[in-house]
């Protein structure tokens, strides 16, 4: 395709074309990134307010202009409630990123530690209520547009954390190494990623009843734009799915020139915005690719793949779900073996339903037929490494998580919801009600919590 020239408005043929060439860029798999995100905490009180002023303090030789930075690269930005994300560069290979995130995040971790600071162990704020720090326009729209829907906007911007993973799209062919293979066992794997990791089970001092409030909470948001999109069967490219998506998802926020505000109105996607719905506001090719960073589905297509359900670990556990994303789509044994354990979750269809998405959140491993996934997936990892001789050391961390949580039916969460309680050998099972496997439980509404 042809771009149109920045200043000439879109045609939707013209939009179509662009988002199917521009978010799956195919070639051969390999390279592997992170996004790391974190609540800032004060080491000596957790419950402390801590001021933006006194994270920019701490993290200022970072970021000045002409120093050198982080060593290995990686990019410091701040999200709306203060949080700190640590992006890498792509690495050739899953034990050269593990490494260099290491190395760039020890160097952010001294940073803070010098004014007092720490990052949080959780993928919510379990205590505080967070005001926003950022006041661009963008995240004025946002709060705005979410506020539609509740509160749970807010809540995500400012008081949620996660790790990213970043995987290479694929290349062209139809095996474990291509872009439409490796896009339908993202999304199969997605639930297993959200009950094996989930760690975000306090909000406002009380357990909300989910082991991944954090999951929950994007669920409550605007559907349009984070729940995964819809998988048709006849569907048999996954731009025409993509596309789709991105086009008839909600505008989140419509750039215009200081001082007028980014608000946008409710319920205009950016299909309607292409046939005249704003007038003689017409959108552009910018308007496009800023539109599709407003998308926050749990797994993005940028080009590369994007993994973005997972809840922020406590310590260096990071490195665990950016092992078990990067070897079961990397390595094509392992792929096979995950295609295959993650069948039942999907019903039939290309990819898991909502209600399974759901379940993982509520009850992680604990519930039968995720932990039977959960455990086959660290399974073929396991294998995988074994097979690459510069993995042994990372081999061992994943193998010491399989053995602390996914084989035992717990996940990160169950550390905060039972401190005192060690964990048991052998599969065991948080206790719950019989509930229809198809049919998705409510995440927590506001000043409502289960005991």
């Amino acid at each position: 395709m042809t771009t149109a020239p920045a200043a000439v408005p879109l045609r939707e043929a013209d939009a179509e074309a662009h988002i199917g060439g521009a978010c799956f860029t195919t070639g051969p798999p390999g390279r592997v990134g992170a996004e790391l995100e974190w609540l800032v905490h004060d080491r000596a009180d957790p419950r402390r307010m801590v001021p933006a002023r006194r994270v920019d303090a701490a993290l200022a030789a970072l970021e000045r202009p002409g120093t050198a930075g982080l060593p290995c690269g990686s990019r410091l930005t701040r999200e709306p409630g203060g949080q700190v994300e640590l992006s890498t560069p792509p690495a050739a290979s899953l034990t050269e990123a593990v490494r260099a995130t290491a190395t760039d995040l020890a160097a952010v971790r001294s940073a803070l530690a010098g004014e007092g600071l720490a990052t949080g162990p959780l993928g919510l704020e379990p205590v505080r209520d967070l005001p926003r720090v950022l006041h661009h326009p963008r995240y004025g729209a946002m709060e705005s547009s979410f506020d539609r829907a509740g509160p749970w906007g807010r809540v995500m911007m400012r008081a949620t954390a996660s790790v990213q993973v970043n995987l290479d799209a694929g290349d062209d062919s139809d095996g474990p190494t291509g872009y439409r293979y490796r896009w339908r066992l993202a999304h199969r794997l997605g639930p297993v990623l959200v009950a094996a990791f989930a760690n975000s089970p306090l909000w406002r001092g009380r357990r909300t009843g989910w082991v991944s409030t954090r999951q929950a909470i994007w669920a409550r948001m605007d559907p349009t734009r984070t729940r995964p999109p819809d998988a048709d069967p006849t569907d048999t490219d996954p731009r025409t799915a993509w596309t789709r998506y991105v086009l008839d998802a909600h505008l989140l926020c419509v750039r215009r020139t200081p001082p007028a505000g980014w608000d946008a109105p409710g319920g205009v996607t950016f299909r309607s915005w292409l046939r005249g719905a704003l007038g003689d506001h017409r959108p552009r090719p910018d308007d496009l690719d800023y539109h599709l960073g407003t998308l926050f589905p749990p797994v993005r297509p940028r080009g590369w793949l994007e993994l973005r359900m997972v809840d922020a670990q406590s310590g260096d556990r990071w490195a665990v779900p950016l092992a078990l994303a990067a070897t079961l789509l990397d390595d094509p044994v392992a792929a096979e073996a995950a295609h295959a354990a993650t069948e039942p979750l999907t019903r039939g269809r290309p990819h898991p339903p909502t209600a399974v998405w759901l379940r993982a959140a509520q009850r992680g491993p604990a519930d039968p037929e995720l932990g039977r996934a959960v455990r086959a997936c660290f399974a073929a990892a396991d294998a995988a490494l074994g097979r690459d001789p510069h993995a042994a050391g990372l081999r061992s961390v994943v193998a010491d998580f399989a053995d602390r949580y996914a084989a035992r039916g717990r996940c990160p969460a169950d550390d905060h919801l039972h401190p005192d309680r060690p964990a048991r050998p052998g599969p065991v099972h948080r206790q719950h009600t019989t509930h229809q496997a198809d049919r998705p439980a409510d995440p927590p509404a506001p000043g409502r919590y289960r005991p």
